[in-house]
């Protein structure tokens, strides 16, 4: 049989097979090879000089008193330790006092990054020692500044007070398929990552949601991306660097520039190697929730759920692994998915309509529905406890294989579809030759 056995799923830090059964035949699905940057430090360094739709770095530096760079939380694996310190020194360079430089972690609603969590996420002991560090809280009011509300949708604008009132502001992040923004990166970093719980709860909400145009990797009339854009342009004066990582987490492109135009120069860049078409779907696809650091909870996992059911034929089983390492998620998130078991997919979904406000991460619990109005999902994760499991809404396994052989004799179709990346690879049913 034509086609590897033996299939390595990006799992916690290191991987777990999948040993295909005898007669199945596997479809690996990945992002089309980019070439990595030979100097990924120089190639940071030329996009300070050469940026997207704004002047260089050392230039848009000067004469500001203060400066508030934004990074990820870790959640997401940017490389902020090569680009941090190059960063803050053309800043110091160019007359910023290193006092008025912030690096503000962007944790949306997430937990704050703390100790050797932070350390690892910052990437250079050099900014921990002489850059004040410190983690967006959107529950904090005294920490945030109301700038209105937005013109289309009436979606509040309330953002982090350090970069609101910073002379320079700059956001850094991983442009990656986002399942219901599109593309992360650029304008995500500000809302939700450094916005108001006001704010991040009223775009969550099911009419964002349940919009069929918010999905990966569309930005055309994705009412998420508008909002986002919306929530910049209020802000002001804003400049992102984005990177862009293959599967062995290299940096294949960095942009910098105006918030807008170098995020979309990143996207272009990453989105046909990210999308691949595939002529059929298929009635057994196994995947990832894409390893650390995003399989830490199974809130990320409901991720790696919804990217590939474009593929995924209606009753199909869409088996995935997870390793769960800090368990489930939030507290608020557990009782989403409590009120999920207990009510019922239909049901739950009946009573967040209409809510100008999302409850806190409910809208993962609604994402996790979309997989499942179309197939079986079977879960295997070896860092939820039972109470976890039983609040999970989906199927739990404890073989990937037999799991895989048994969607095989149920369906009776031998090919599997495999995506080890999870949801940094989109596969996409369609092109000339498409059946099903």
């Amino acid at each position: 049989m034509d086609g590897p056995r033996t299939i390595e799923l990006l799992y916690g830090r290191g991987t777990l097979p999948l040993h295909l059964p005898p007669g199945a035949e596997a479809t690996v699905i990945r992002k089309q090879p980019l070439p990595k940057l030979p100097d990924p430090r120089a190639a940071i360094l030329a996009v300070f000089d050469q940026p997207v739709s704004a002047p260089p770095l050392s230039r848009l530096a000067q004469g500001r008193r203060s400066a508030c760079v934004v990074v990820c939380d870790i959640t997401r694996p940017v490389p902020n330790g090569l680009f941090l310190r190059p960063m803050i020194e053309q800043m110091m360079r160019a007359g910023i006092d290193q006092g008025a430089i912030t690096v503000l972690v962007a944790c949306g609603l997430h937990r704050p990054n703390e100790g050797e969590e932070l350390a690892e996420l910052i990437g250079d002991p050099w900014v921990l020692d002489n850059i004040r560090v410190v983690n967006h809280l959107a529950r904090d009011e005294a920490g945030l500044v109301d700038l209105g509300v937005t013109e289309t949708r009436g979606v509040p604008v309330v953002v982090n007070r350090c970069l609101v009132e910073a002379d320079l502001r700059i956001v850094t992040g991983l442009v990656e398929p986002h399942f219901m923004a599109g593309w992360s990166g650029g304008r995500k970093v500000v809302a939700p990552g450094v916005a108001g719980q006001r704010t991040i709860r009223t775009f969550h909400n099911a009419t964002f949601m349940e919009d069929p145009l918010a999905v990966q990797c569309n930005l055309r009339g994705n009412p998420l991306h508008q909002a986002q854009l919306e929530i910049v342009r209020r802000v002001g004066e804003l400049y992102a660097l984005n990177t862009v990582l293959d599967e062995d987490r290299d940096l294949v492109c960095v942009t910098f520039g105006e918030i807008e135009a170098s995020h979309l120069a990143a996207v272009d860049f990453v989105s046909q190697s990210t999308c691949p078409q595939l002529p059929r779907r298929y009635s057994t696809v196994v995947t990832s929730a894409a390893g650390y650091p995003l399989d830490k909870t199974y809130y990320q996992t409901v991720k790696g759920m919804v990217t590939p059911i474009d593929i995924l034929r209606p009753g199909g089983s869409l088996i995935i692994v997870s390793e769960c390492s800090e368990g489930f998620g939030s507290p608020e998130f557990r009782q989403s998915q409590a009120r999920l078991v207990e009510l019922g997919p239909e049901r739950f979904l009946a009573s967040i309509m209409g809510k100008a406000l999302a409850d806190v991460d409910e809208w993962q619990t609604e994402m996790q529905l979309k997989p499942m109005r179309v197939g079986t999902i079977q879960l295997l994760t070896g860092g939820l406890d039972e109470a976890e499991r039983r609040i999970t809404g989906v199927e739990l396994i404890d073989s990937v294989d037999q799991a895989v052989a048994d969607a095989i004799a149920r369906s009776g179709d031998p090919v599997v579809a495999v995506v080890p990346e999870g949801p940094y690879v989109i596969p996409v049913y369609g092109g000339p030759a498409a059946v099903d």
